[in-house]
C-alpha cells in the first residue's frame, strides 16, 4: 500500500516538474538575445515560416526551433523588403516583423549593360560604395557578365551593398530557373548555359527589337555551323569597351578572344546583360540561310544569305543620304 502511494507521489512530482519546465520555456525563450549586429534591411521572398527562417539565418539572425514554432502563432510578413529598427525581446521581434516593411525605389537594369555599368548606376542612384558592390558581385557571378537579367527591380532604399547584389542575383536566378523549366526538357549544364547566355548577349548588343532577335540568332548559328568567323562588332564591346566605336585599328590591335574578326567561335564569356527574349531567341533561332546583316538608317537590319546580297544592301545604304 505504501509502495503504491509512493509511486503515485513520484509520478505527481515528475508531472509537476515537467509542467514547471514547460511553463518556464517562454521565460527563458525571451532571454535568448536577438543578434543586434545582423543585417537591418533584407528581402523576404515568401510568407512560408521555413523560407522566412532561412532568410533571417542568411542575414545573421540565429533562428531556433522555438522561433519556428513562434512563427506559427504570429502574423507573418508577406513578400517584400523589411527594415528591423528595434525590438524589446525575442517574441516581440517575430511578432512585429510583418509591420517593418520599408520604402522601396525602382532600379532599372538595361539590356546590353556590362556588370560595371550596372554597378556604377547602383552606386550613384542608391548612394552605395562602388567597390563593395563589385566585390559582392564577384562573389556571386558565374558567367562574369549576364548573371543579372535586364529588367526593373524594386529595392529597399536603405538596403546595403550585400543585400542589393543578393536580391538582384536571387531574383534573376529565380526568373531564369522558371524560364528553363518552361522551355527546356532537361536542366542545362554550366557550359550549356554559358554558351546560351553568351549568344543571347551578342544578340542583345546587336538589337533590342524582339522580332529581329531570332533572325540574328540564325546568323550566329549559321556562321558557327559553317566554321565562319562571327566578325561582329558587338563582341568587341566587352567590359570597359562597352560603348567604344569599333574601328579597323581596334580590330587590328585587339588580340583577345572577344575579337571575333580574328578568332573563330564564340567569345569566352557573355558580354552584357540580357533579356529573356534574347535567351528565347538563342534557343529558338529562325530557320534561314542568312550569314550577313547590317544596320539600316531606320534602326532595323538588312539580312543576306550571300556576300553579293550583302554588298547590294551596303550600296543601298550608301545611296540613301
Amino acid at each position: 500500500m505504501k509502495y503504491k502511494i509512493s509511486a503515485k507521489y513520484k509520478c505527481f512530482v515528475l508531472l509537476f516538474e515537467v509542467l514547471g519546465i514547460i511553463a518556464l520555456i517562454p521565460f527563458f525563450y525571451q532571454l535568448i538575445p536577438v543578434n543586434h549586429s545582423a543585417n537591418k534591411v533584407f528581402y523576404i521572398d515568401s510568407s512560408n515560416p521555413n523560407s522566412i527562417a532561412k532568410t533571417l539565418s542568411q542575414n545573421g539572425y540565429d533562428v531556433t526551433i522555438i522561433d519556428k514554432f513562434a512563427m506559427q502563432i504570429v502574423q507573418l510578413p508577406t513578400k517584400g523588403w523589411y527594415k528591423v529598427t528595434s525590438h524589446n525581446n525575442r517574441l516581440d521581434f517575430f511578432k512585429n516583423l510583418y509591420q517593418n516593411q520599408t520604402s522601396t525605389m525602382q532600379i532599372k537594369v538595361y539590356a546590353g549593360e556590362t556588370a560595371q555599368e550596372v554597378i556604377n548606376r547602383l552606386a550613384k542612384d542608391m548612394k552605395l560604395n562602388k567597390n563593395i558592390l563589385m566585390q559582392e558581385y564577384k562573389k556571386r557571378t558565374k558567367f562574369i557578365e549576364g548573371d543579372i537579367l535586364a529588367g526593373t527591380y524594386k529595392i529597399a532604399r536603405k538596403a546595403d551593398e550585400k543585400a542589393v547584389i543578393k536580391f538582384l542575383f536571387d531574383t534573376s536566378e529565380k526568373k531564369l530557373n522558371t524560364f528553363i523549366a518552361n522551355n527546356f526538357s532537361h536542366t542545362p549544364t554550366y557550359d550549356e548555359l554559358n554558351t546560351i547566355i553568351t549568344i543571347a548577349s551578342i544578340i542583345q548588343k546587336e538589337t533590342n527589337k524582339v522580332n529581329e532577335m531570332p533572325i540574328i540568332s540564325s546568323v550566329i548559328y549559321n556562321r558557327l555551323k559553317r566554321d565562319i568567323k562571327l566578325q561582329m562588332d558587338a563582341t568587341l564591346n566587352y567590359k570597359d569597351k562597352s560603348h567604344t566605336i569599333v574601328t579597323p585599328e581596334m580590330i587590328k590591335s585587339d588580340n583577345s578572344k572577344y575579337n571575333t574578326y580574328k578568332y573563330k567561335g564564340l567569345p569566352p564569356t557573355p558580354i552584357a546583360t540580357v533579356t529573356l527574349d534574347a535567351i528565347y531567341a538563342t534557343i529558338h533561332p529562325m530557320k534561314s540561310d542568312y550569314i550577313f546583316f547590317m544596320l539600316q538608317r531606320d534602326g532595323t537590319h538588312a539580312f543576306a544569305a550571300t556576300y553579293k546580297e550583302h554588298l547590294e544592301n551596303i550600296n543601298k545604304f550608301k545611296s540613301h543620304k
